[in-house]
């Protein structure tokens, strides 16, 4: 792949980035356009593959768009300090664990409903009735 050009639907197979995403990366910014051909088809190469693979990447450490941004400056810049990267991570770090406390307390609370409910052919329903009630245990 060192030369090789390639069409969107190849380059999202070898990035695992659909080419709607891709679209829609080059849409907000986070990736600069594409190269065109002469009939205005989208073509990438091995940089723009493995700069894909680094979105991905990040995408599934939960990163947001704007936070793979500034990423993405980061590690265009060899004269970065590693010092904000890692401090970035940090603070998403962070960010995970308020969302973890979040989604465990999420789960307890449905738990909880559901063990109060019968489940069988009454219409009475406790986790209906808990959901209604708009409150947390």
């Amino acid at each position: 792949m060192s030369a090789e050009i390639l069409n969107i639907g190849q380059a999202a197979e070898a990035s695992g980035i659909s080419a709607k995403m891709i679209r829609h990366y080059e849409d907000v910014g986070l990736v600069p356009p594409a190269s065109r051909t002469f009939s205005g088809y989208r073509t990438y190469n091995h940089r723009d593959v493995h700069m894909l693979r680094f979105i991905r990447h990040s995408r599934d450490l939960g990163f947001s768009i704007k936070q793979i941004g500034d990423l993405l400056s980061l590690w265009r810049d060899q004269n970065r300090p590693s010092r904000k990267v890692k401090s970035m991570a940090i603070e998403h770090i962070t960010m995970l664990d308020r969302k973890i406390q979040e989604l465990s307390m999420m789960k307890s609370e449905l738990a909880r409903l559901v063990s109060c409910c019968h489940g069988d052919a009454r219409p009475d329903c406790p986790i209906l009735d808990g959901l209604a009630q708009n409150k947390i245990a």
